[in-house]
């Protein structure tokens, strides 16, 4: 086992937090996590920097992501949000308003679009704009300008929901 593997079991929420952000189906979340476990495993020996430890495990996990979106795009399948069999992100992050702000976050994000809902769950990781850029590959400038874009979206939804 690599010396490393302790640590990656302890980011656990987090890579589950990303998995969660790609797929709505219980089953496939799960699948997905072990690809994206599996990749990890294989991918530790080339990490030169042990420091940088969870930015390179949420790029493993996001890219997979990516891919598994993209490949299931080709013959969509829409998954209805049941809150009995999908996850809330993070149950210990209180109850009452704050549980039903983070599940009406988790259900918002599932709606946008794959370059927005990346750049919105790395900031909620706690990343800024160049560590994110260094992630997915683009400009501090472009992440910028997808989060600009992504709040605007979760602006109107939530203005929907207020109107309801």
């Amino acid at each position: 086992m690599h010396s490393l593997w302790p640590k990656v079991e302890a980011f656990h929420p987090q890579l589950w937090r990303a998995v969660c952000g790609y797929e709505l189906n219980h089953a496939m979340r799960e699948e997905l996590l072990q690809d994206v476990l599996l990749a990890i495993w294989e991918s530790l020996p080339r990490l030169r920097e042990p420091d940088m430890l969870l930015p390179f495990l949420l790029r493993i996990a996001h890219n997979l992501g990516a891919s598994h979106v993209r490949s299931s795009t080709r013959m969509p399948t829409p998954v209805p949000f049941d809150e009995k069999v999908h996850d809330v992100p993070d149950r210990a992050a209180g109850g009452g308003a704050a549980c039903a702000r983070a599940q009406w976050l988790f259900e918002a994000l599932a709606t946008l679009p794959l370059n927005l809902r990346q750049v919105v769950m790395l900031q909620l990781e706690g990343f800024d704009y160049q560590e994110i850029a260094d992630m997915l590959g683009i400009t501090a400038e472009n992440v910028g300008v997808r989060l600009h874009r992504a709040r605007e979206r979760l602006k109107a939804l939530s203005q929907k929901e207020k109107t309801r």
